[in-house]
């Protein structure tokens, strides 16, 4: 099993943008994607304008399957505008 876990640090003026985008593609995954076990968006406590994204897939292929989904790719053209900086993404396998 393969698990991700990507950090967004959102443009102020985006915020309830973001929320909003993130809000319907967690549904979208969650009612699409067989191969995926958890998706979740998290609003970081500590570290302002900041999200973390805890993603658990079954295999690499559901991972793969996620990114070339017309949602996720959808939402990732919004979600970018929404961004300030490049997301860092950590792949980690489930033990």
């Amino acid at each position: 099993m393969i698990c991700i876990l990507a950090t967004l640090k959102v443009k102020k003026n985006k915020i309830d943008d973001f929320e909003n985008i993130f809000k319907k593609l967690s549904a979208e995954v969650r009612a699409n994607e067989i191969g995926n076990i958890f998706y979740q968006v998290a609003k970081d406590r500590e570290i302002e304008n900041t999200y973390h994204v805890l993603e658990h897939y079954k295999d690499k292929e559901s991972v793969d399957s996620h990114g070339k989904s017309d949602h996720f790719r959808l939402a990732g053209k919004s979600i970018t505008e929404c961004l300030d900086g490049a997301p860092i993404i950590k792949y980690l396998d489930a033990i």
